[in-house]
């Protein structure tokens, strides 16, 4: 017999429960389970299990067929989808929320119909359900902006997932009136036969209705939908009250020095905040408010592609019991990973609590940061791998958001592609991006925050060409800035981009600080390079609007 279970009847919607330690979660008994979504009506047999410990979440993991690595940590996969489905994503279009949303190809319009009818089809999932899974949580360790998430699934690992994820409760009287800001249902196994007369992208759905506080997810059994789901979330809650949500990862010095790590996925956001060195605040999702830094999340969630213990120790040390992997190849023998065996995806992940990673900052919070680093995987080979931003030329490269899509982040994307993501994740911005980058200008100028622009992608030639500049390398530049070494170098003003570069800088091969000495052909190098300086400009003309700060004079020439 498993814990934590309970058979639901029509009437009584209770839930049995018991208290865990801190690592594990919270069930308390006596708390309506579908307050907030009573369309949900279980069949009287179902069980309903509501934020499981760790150890009973692996239990039914088991029972349900799942693999155990060597490393002790559960893996499983995800099929068709590996990676985020972001065409089929949608916003229900109502008021007052339809005047909110920055409108286009990320944030696409739902009819309320549709919507409507697509949550009668989960809901009848549910109705019919053996097995439902509910995590309620938080998103944001800040007590001031912090939100109650719910979570409700089908699916042992998805439970896990989010319990991973997310802000475990610590008490059961957090748990015992909780009543969710938002909720997601997700429904992986359905999907939406009348699509196309729906006027969808797919069979797949994931929609957003944002006055009802519910979204519900189709098609696609991805965990980091639910995750990324959320954050979206928060990107339309926080800044229209005043707290600016990052896309980015945190970490903090013994003396208090808070850095933020901005950028896209495979830019180097979780591997660069895991540092021995430094107390880690959170690897994905942040909000800068009043009082400082706050993590999202209770968890990380890191590529796994190529790990090993030697380049990304502690990353690979968290995976062990109570991690979930994703969507990674094991010997069906040994049970041991291969990380470098990318057959299935690109975008192999695990997911752990965030204490899996010793010298994480307990409440998650650090004070307002000295230092903020604009990472991007540039696949053209022609930005330096560090260079100073003036305030100007940092709006004007956190409104372009220059990186490559790295193979496997999303479906379709098989090889780097280069692109231009709004505030680094234009993917996930609810709002217009003018609006982030305004609440970002503020905080930077108001706390004397220095930017700086990382290439964390190629060197020495275009992706095919040369090659991803090493880790050790993309660390030495950053140690330098934290470490305050880059204060005494001598800097050169690069004549196309304008910005800032180090002429010597230890650990960093002169030849790279200065691309175009990396190139062995020169004429190829400057062809490269305006080709991408006239990319950047195209970009930018969107946000050249009127009533808008224009920032075109601080982009490349």
């Amino acid at each position: 017999m498993f814990s934590n279970c309970v058979v639901v009847s029509y009437l009584l919607f209770a839930l049995i429960g018991s208290v865990y330690s801190l690592e594990a979660s919270v069930g308390v008994s006596g708390t309506s389970l579908f307050q907030s979504f009573g369309d949900i009506v279980p069949r009287q047999d179902a069980q309903v299990y509501r934020n499981l410990d760790f150890e009973t979440i692996y239990e039914h993991e088991i029972a349900d067929g799942n693999i155990v690595a060597s490393s002790g940590a559960v893996a499983i996969d995800t099929g068709r989808f590996t990676g985020r489905s972001p065409k089929d994503k949608y916003f229900v279009d109502r008021a007052p929320s339809t005047d909110n949303i920055w409108w286009g190809s990320v944030n696409k319009k739902m009819s309320p119909e549709t919507f409507t009818k697509l949550k009668g089809l989960v809901v009848n999932h549910f109705n019919k359900a053996s097995k439902i899974y509910v995590f309620d949580g938080y998103a944001g360790s800040s007590p001031v902006s912090r939100q109650r998430v719910r979570f409700i699934s089908e699916i042992p690992w998805q439970h896990h997932f989010v319990t991973n994820m997310f802000i475990r409760p610590t008490s059961p009287e957090e748990l015992e009136n909780f009543e969710p800001d938002f909720t997601i249902i997700n429904a992986a196994a359905v999907s939406n036969p009348d699509w196309k007369e729906d006027g969808l992208n797919s069979e797949v759905f994931v929609g957003f209705d944002i006055e009802n506080k519910l979204a519900i997810i189709g098609g696609t059994y991805y965990g980091g939908e639910m995750k990324k789901g959320i954050f979206s979330m928060m990107n339309y809650w926080l800044p229209l009250q005043g707290t600016m949500s990052m896309h980015c990862s945190a970490n903090i010095g013994k003396a208090g020095d808070t850095a933020l790590y901005f950028g896209l996925s495979g830019t180097g956001k979780t591997t660069l905040s895991t540092d021995p060195d430094r107390q880690l605040i959170g690897d994905d999702e942040h909000g800068w408010d009043d009082h400082g830094v706050f993590n999202f999340e209770g968890g990380c969630y890191a590529k796994t592609i190529d790990l090993s213990e030697a380049t990304e120790p502690e990353i690979f040390r968290a995976i062990r019991r109570d991690a979930l992997l994703e969507n990674v190849v094991i010997d069906p023998e040994t049970k041991v990973v291969d990380f470098h065996d990318t057959s299935k995806t690109e975008n192999g992940r695990v997911s752990y609590p965030i204490y899996h990673i010793p010298n994480f900052k307990p409440d998650t919070m650090g004070a307002h940061p000295k230092t903020v680093f604009f990472l991007t995987c540039d696949a053209f080979g022609v930005l330096p791998p560090i260079s100073k931003l003036s305030p100007e030329q940092a709006m004007y490269h956190f409104l372009s958001g220059y990186t490559a899509k790295v193979a496997g982040t999303e479906l379709g994307v098989t090889e780097p592609t280069a692109t231009f993501s709004a505030c680094f994740g234009a993917a996930f911005m609810v709002l217009h991006p003018t609006k982030y980058a305004d609440l970002l200008k503020q905080k930077l100028l108001q706390h004397d925050t220095q930017v700086y622009l990382v290439n964390t992608g190629w060197s020495g030639g275009a992706y095919g060409v040369g090659k991803r500049m090493s880790i050790k390398a993309t660390r030495a530049c950053i140690n330098s800035v934290l470490d305050g070494s880059i204060n005494s170098a001598e800097l050169r003003t690069d004549g196309r981009f304008g910005f800032q570069v180090p002429l010597a800088l230890p650990g960093v091969a002169a030849a790279a600080l200065n691309p175009e000495d990396s190139w062995a052909d020169k004429a190829a190098f400057h062809a490269t390079a305006d080709k991408l300086s006239e990319m950047f400009k195209a970009n930018y003309k969107k946000f050249v609007q009127p009533g808008m700060t224009d920032y075109t004079a601080y982009g490349p020439k």
